[in-house]
């Protein structure tokens, strides 16, 4: 059975956890990253390592072990050493790109040989009863089940021992081999056969929690129709569509690129990417994602990332290296199991020593005690049961269009109790308009509006957009710009026609040093209304004021309704006036509200709830960096197609619907309970097979089907996460 698949968990944890983190490579230091089919779990880890670090010239290992990959970072000026050292614990190295996505594994079964060993068992086992003992025919089928079904278990055992590793296979290696020589032929081939095949079964259910999220890359079409330089289209592979090329979708199609559509309008269903059901209307200028579906109409995109690049392929990339961290209950696990096994095993070496040296008891009885210990000694069962309920956790949320960065994230959100929330583009549309403007004192209302709009328009912050807009909409000409800066926290300034002018809130005129008494009757007016005010300053006077009003999106309501109903509390922390804020923050329902607060202002606030609590962040990832960064989760809105958000955020929610955050945290609740259910489970029946196997009401069988039936048992309870 040489290609069974290798145990998809190990006992043996006694080496380092795998990096959290995705390998930093010192300066002057290579790295080379491979792909190890059957290196997936502990037990594989501790081996790599161990013979690895005979190799001079290695200065790390970093494992994804789910994804059976290992980035060596070394000095070496040949890879020999490292590849033939891989060869010899016989791991089949592959050299890889470290940002290649990994491919499923091949099934490898030999299921001929594993029925024909389980036919073997069976007849050793009727043999002995028909025969009435140890007859040399049941001997012979006995040891030809354990031949034909374990010796890729003894072979593995081999290697382990070899190089001072007590894994798994190793122990039942040990355990069967002294099963036959006490005379417990068809028991021991019968275990080493149903060993065989659970491992086989738990492998399979392991591969249906890796690929889970990579199965949404099979979505994305394998050809594009692209247009040629002579204006003719032709089918192409999308993995040979450059950037800029122009592709066409037809109704009903799948898209194959990230793209901008150039021409045509359709509606778009982007589940696959934001988790919406939806679709959405889509037209000239809208990005569209590879792996969504082109409802209705016929449309042209010209392709702005690579296939490998898409905004999909980076969400799967993003899961995997996910996946390879740690979270907390996985490394409060690991540590446990690191000297789990050693006890056992010492206490299997005493039940088979103490009571027959001093209290008179039978050998091979207590021999037969101590191989049943053997085969409990493993931790398999609960080292698999946080990993693949973290994954499985990962996988749902993706799906779901909430992009986890790590299992730490996904174990901390059902811990948090304040959410603080950005205003524009969070709670609201982010798509302010101009509702009030009025020209001060003898000022020409049009060449206000026109001075305004010139500095507006160089800035990407929504109010000022907005004054952008409405002039354009009224076709006033626009004079240009010179010495163009920006003043985090105030506005925008620059040069027109050699008069200085600014374009901002109050603050601006408080570093102007202007007194705006007179005007605030007014300003407050328009704020208490939840306005934006909006100053114009030209030339040392204030020419201008423009009022800018957003409106609150109707699925923030409904989310900060679902937070406090999960006990979170709520507070908006924006850059507008206070009054704004606070208006906003009535209609949705937020428990408290901040205005004028600089990207400091927010740092120092969350900082202050975090003496109350855990505390997260929600904003756009880039203005709101310093806050974000000091919450304890992270989230960054509609971080579809954006780059920097899906690579910085803890979480990225994929499109602008805040009652993605409860949805998270339902997750993160559920996941907590399910890791709770299966450590219960593994430790539980761990428990009550050493206490049988300590009575002598244990059999070897029973040890067998514990410690699987319990690995199966964690393994599709952690899978019932993908269907939340």
């Amino acid at each position: 059975m040489s290609d069974m698949p290798s145990r998809a968990c190990g006992c043996d944890s006694s080496q380092p956890a795998p990096s959290a983190v995705p390998p930093t490579v010192e300066p002057g230091a290579a790295a080379v990253c491979y792909r190890i089919d059957n290196m997936d779990c502990p037990t594989e880890e501790a081996l790599i390592r161990g013979k690895l670090a005979s190799v001079p010239g290695i200065l790390g290992l970093d494992f994804n072990l789910l994804q059976r990959q290992l980035t060596v970072r070394h000095n070496l000026a040949s890879l020999d050493p490292v590849e033939r050292a891989l060869a010899a614990i016989g791991m089949q190295a592959v050299r890889q790109e470290s940002n290649q996505l990994a491919e499923p594994v091949p099934d490898r079964t030999r299921w001929w040989a594993l029925g024909a060993a389980l036919l073997a068992a069976v007849a050793a086992e009727a043999m002995y009863w028909v025969l009435g003992g140890h007859h040399w025919l049941v001997m012979l089928l006995a040891l030809g089940a354990i031949l034909i079904g374990g010796l890729s278990t003894y072979r593995k055992g081999w290697i382990a021992l070899r190089n001072g590793n007590l894994n798994i296979n190793a122990l039942m290696a040990i355990a069967v081999t002294g099963a036959m020589l006490i005379g417990h032929w068809p028991e021991a081939a019968m275990v080493m056969v149903l060993f065989s095949l659970a491992e086989v079964i738990e492998a399979r259910s392991l591969d249906r929690a890796r690929n889970a999220i990579r199965q949404l890359l099979d979505l994305t079409p394998e050809q594009a129709t692209v247009q040629q330089p002579d204006g003719s289209w032709q089918a192409l592979p999308a993995r040979q569509v450059t950037l800029g090329s122009r592709v066409r979708v037809r109704p009903g199609e799948r898209i194959a690129l990230d793209g901008e559509i150039v021409a045509g309008r359709s509606t778009v269903v982007q589940a696959p990417i934001t988790g919406e059901s939806l679709p959405v209307e889509k037209g000239v200028g809208d990005p569209v994602f590879a792996g969504t579906v082109n409802q209705s109409g016929s449309f042209e995109l010209r392709v702005t990332a690579p296939a490998d690049q898409s905004t999909l392929a980076r969400i799967i990339r993003a899961v995997e290296t996910a996946q390879a961290s740690r979270a907390p209950t996985q490394r409060a696990v690991d540590r446990f199991a690191r000297w789990y096994t050693p006890v056992v095993v010492l206490l299997a070496l005493g039940v088979a020593l103490v009571p027959p040296l001093f209290l008179a008891g039978a050998w091979l009885d207590w021999a037969y005690r101590a191989l049943v210990l053997l085969v409990v000694a493993c931790p398999c069962a609960l080292v698999i049961s946080t990993p693949v309920s973290i994954v499985s956790g990962l996988a749902a949320a993706a799906r779901q269009g909430i992009l986890i960065k790590g299992g730490v994230y996904l174990e901390e959100g059902r811990k948090l109790r304040w959410l603080a929330l950005d205003k524009t583009g969070t709670i609201t549309h982010g798509k302010p308009v101009q509702t009030d403007f009025m020209a001060l004192g003898e000022q020409d209302g049009i060449k206000v509006r026109r001075l305004a709009a010139a500095l507006a328009g160089r800035s990407d912050h929504p109010v000022s957009r907005a004054i952008a807009v409405a002039a354009r909409a009224d076709g006033l000409a626009l004079p240009e710009v010179t010495e163009f800066a920006a003043l985090p926290g105030q506005g925008v300034g620059g040069s027109i026609d050699g008069v200085p002018c600014y374009l901002g809130s109050q603050r601006l005129l408080e570093a102007q040093g202007m007194a705006a008494a007179e005007l605030a009757p007014r300003i407050t007016e328009l704020e208490a209304q939840g306005k934006s005010v909006v100053l114009l300053v030209a030339g040392g006077e204030v020419q201008g004021i423009f009022a800018v009003a957003d409106t609150i999106r109707d699925s923030s309501r409904a989310a900060v309704a679902e937070l406090h109903g999960l006990g979170i509390a709520t507070v908006m922390l924006s850059g507008d006036n206070v009054h704004a804020a606070q208006a906003i923050a009535r209609q949705a329902g937020i428990d408290r509200a901040y205005g004028n607060l600089l990207p400091e202002d927010k740092a120092r606030e969350i900082e202050r709830l975090a003496s109350e609590g855990r505390v997260g962040m929600v904003g756009d990832g880039i203005n709101d960096a310093p806050a974000l960064a000091r919450a304890n989760i992270g989230f960054a809105m509609g971080a579809a197609g954006t780059d920097i958000a899906i690579e910085t955020a803890d979480v990225a929610l994929m499109d602008d619907d805040l009652r993605k955050i409860p949805a998270f945290i339902r997750l993160s609740q559920a996941t907590s309970q399910v890791l709770t259910q299966n450590i219960v489970l593994a430790l539980g029946i761990k428990a009550v097979f050493l206490a049988l196997t300590i009575t002598g009401d244990a059999t070897m069988w029973m040890a067998v089907f514990a410690d699987m039936g319990a690995s199966l048992l964690v393994v599709a309870n952690g899978l019932r996460l993908l269907r939340k």
